[in-house]
């Protein structure tokens, strides 16, 4: 028995040799089963002991820089910015610095401008001098690379609440988009949910085009001071580059004759909207993007920062930093509570911890208590489907989203919970919205239906990352994976998602990775669903995704991909450093496809056993984890624990689920 963070006891899996019996890490000397049950048995209590005493998980969710940089820039913009918080956030920026004096937006990756000119403006907020050797490296790196004037239109917006940078040389985005009907292209219902919680305050923003004194210049960071901003030359007016630029202009000049009454209330509709869709604990959307850009918005129309939904605001904000033992205060993007919480439990129970394990009913608890009963901005598309879905977040009721909900399933299916029909009930409601959220094409997006307009990508505006949600590979295969533990596998509308997810496949047998990095992630995603929906081992699709893991297995055994592989596919795809994460992904689609005994799968359950700590946990510095597909990466510290666990758990305990073969679908 073990001891659990509330006190209570509860079984682990079955004892296999002592490390004072046997070498542990010597897969020669102990067998490979022998070393994957002391794994599991190391890597469950670990993950036990870190359970909070309310029921949930959380690891930190690390991604670049840039969130630290801003944190300042707001600060320093609301007049609110003190020493203290200045120093811990530049000693964490300081942290990251590359040796040739630029900033990564992932671990290991190459110098980003936009990242680099915001991280050293951050440093020259809390008192680094430009003359400063790493301060001196970085400006020379950012002029050699076009200076600000390079950087995107995200960067030089907040350099323009400074005077750094000037508002009429940025794209307008008039208040007036909020009175868009649904049916209007370009209307905030067309951006992804990320998107459109961002986009509405900062036409706030644009429309106000607030200067503060800017504490110093930036003349180190033009190529030409005197001429930061040289005017660029048109795309082709028959383009669609081209008609938005032409477009953008003319809304440049509509801002001067735009009446005044129109646009106050445009202002004032879109600052309902925002308070509207605060949440209980005071943020935006359970991300730090819109929070920022909310407080902003609402300040800049007349609300001190006494007010309620400016305080609460700010003070969850602060809810966003992790202070690290050296006294650096890193801030987080988002919170996963949620996501890891499933995954943890769903780990738990696949390593062999009993259903009934207390610390298991009190995630199920804890995950019950977080379902979304009320409808959100999802309803705009489906009006008459009832709520029923989990967010990712602590709090986020505005945005379930669609993964969340068929990863919170398939955990709470695990559970033997001592009220089962309260759990059917919630099980129920949630495979009912996942199937109401079912896009046109048969596949599932991440927090919408059918947001795929191809007109948000072609704004000036939107020059950074993803802004619609267009189905994926990954999520749609959680899906189809939950609807076949369900019963469903052959419900029509499981059918048409399975047979997207075949169209899908790559010619070299993956499936690209929309949520996760990025092929390993996809592959590790759909062959456990088709698995689960009936596929035999021996389907084609099945095999071709087989061969393509075992072709970019490393030679040490385990598996890795770079995200170079979002930008350069044909280089980089499935291959990078090994992680915990990805090789636990490839063993999850090669023990689902019936591989267990293959030598591919020795050697990645050898990888794992090898490289875990004394401890039972995993070191993964690498962002295996996708906001935006190159541009916004994360490494989520929780996915280096509960993955490998899955799939060691797997190994030693066999396949978690059972399916009838499904009669045959087209594709493959």
């Amino acid at each position: 028995m073990t001891a659990t963070t509330d006190g209570s006891t509860g079984a682990l899996p079955p004892r296999a040799a002592s490390a004072s019996e046997t070498d542990s890490t010597n897969p020669v000397a102990t067998g490979v089963h022998d070393v994957a049950v002391r794994a599991v048995q190391r890597s469950t209590a670990f993950l036990l002991s870190r359970q909070d005493a309310q029921g949930w998980w959380k690891g930190d969710l690390e991604t670049n820089v840039t969130m630290d940089a801003e944190d300042l820039l707001l600060r320093q913009f609301l007049g609110i910015l003190d020493e203290a918080t200045a120093h811990a956030a530049a000693l964490f920026i300081r942290g990251e610095q590359r040796e040739d004096g630029t900033w990564a937006s992932f671990y290991g990756g190459p110098g980003e401008l936009s990242t680099t000119v915001e991280a050293y403006v951050a440093l020259r907020l809390a008192g680094d001098e430009p003359d400063a050797p790493h301060m001196a490296k970085a400006s020379a790196w950012i002029r050699a690379r076009g200076g600000i004037a390079a950087s995107r239109v995200f960067t030089r917006i907040w350099l323009a609440l400074f005077g750094w940078w000037k508002w009429e040389d940025l794209p307008e985005l008039p208040p007036e988009l909020i009175y868009f009907p649904k049916w209007v292209p370009l209307n905030i219902y067309d951006f992804g949910c990320w998107a459109r919680q961002t986009i509405v305050p900062l036409t706030i923003v644009s429309a106000k085009r607030p200067v503060r004194p800017a504490p110093f210049p930036l003349d180190e960071l033009h190529t030409d001071p005197d001429n930061p901003n040289p005017p660029k030359p048109l795309a082709p007016a028959a383009s669609w580059d081209g008609a938005f630029q032409r477009l953008d202009k003319a809304l440049h000049r509509l801002r001067k004759v735009v009446p005044r009454g129109l646009r106050r209330s445009a202002m004032n509709s879109a600052a309902r909207w925002i308070i509207e869709r605060q949440e209980n604990d005071g943020c935006w959307g359970g991300i730090q993007p819109p929070a920022v850009y909310s407080v902003i918005a609402l300040y800049l129309l007349g609300y001190d920062l006494e007010h309620p939904v400016m305080r609460e605001g700010l003070a969850s904000l602060d809810r966003f930093a992790v202070w690290r033992e050296d006294g650096a205060r890193m801030v987080e993007a988002c919170q996963s509570p949620v996501w890891d919480t499933c995954l943890a439990t769903i780990a738990l129970v696949d390593a062999g911890v009993p259903a009934d394990h207390p610390q298991l009913v009190k995630a199920a608890d804890w995950m019950l208590g977080e379902e979304i009963v009320r409808p959100g901005d999802w309803a705009v598309k489906r009006p008459q489907l009832p709520p029923g879905g989990w967010a990712f977040e602590f709090h986020n009721d505005n945005y379930p989203d669609i993964d969340d909900t068929a990863e919170v399933v398939l955990a709470l299916r695990r559970v033997k919970h001592h009220d089962p029909e309260r759990v059917d009930r919630a099980i129920g409601r949630g495979v009912r919205w996942n199937l109401g959220m079912q896009s046109k094409n048969g596949a599932w997006g991440a927090f919408d239906v059918d947001n795929t307009s191809p007109f948000p990508n072609r704004l000036p505006f939107c020059d950074f990352g993803e802004v619609i949600d267009p189905p994926s590979a990954d999520v749609t295969a959680h899906v189809v994976e939950m609807l076949a533990v369900e019963g469903l596998s052959h419900d029509p509308r499981t059918r048409r998602g399975i047979e997207w997810l075949l169209a899908e496949q790559e010619p070299d047998g993956s499936w690209f990775g929309r949520w996760g990095v990025n092929y390993i992630y996809g592959t590790g995603s759909v062959v456990p669903a088709l698995v689960a929906a009936g596929f035999p081992g021996s389907h084609p699709a099945i095999r071709r995704a087989v061969a393509w893991l075992e072709s970019v297995q490393n030679d040490d055994g385990g598996w890795g991909e770079d995200l170079r592989s979002y930008k350069d596919a044909k280089k980089w795809s499935g291959k990078g450093a090994s992680t915990a994460s990805q090789t636990a992904w490839a063993l999850m689609a090669l023990l689902a496809a019936g591989e267990r005994d293959s030598k591919a799968v020795e050697r990645g359950v050898e990888w794992l056993a090898a490289t875990q700590r004394e401890d039972g946990s995993w070191d993964e510095p690498y962002f295996t984890g996708t906001g935006f597909p190159w541009d916004f990466s994360i490494n989520y510290h929780l996915y280096r624990q509960v993955f490998p666990l899955t799939a060691l758990g797997r190994y030693v305990n066999g396949e978690p689920f059972s399916a009838k073969p499904l009669a045959e679908v087209k594709g493959g």
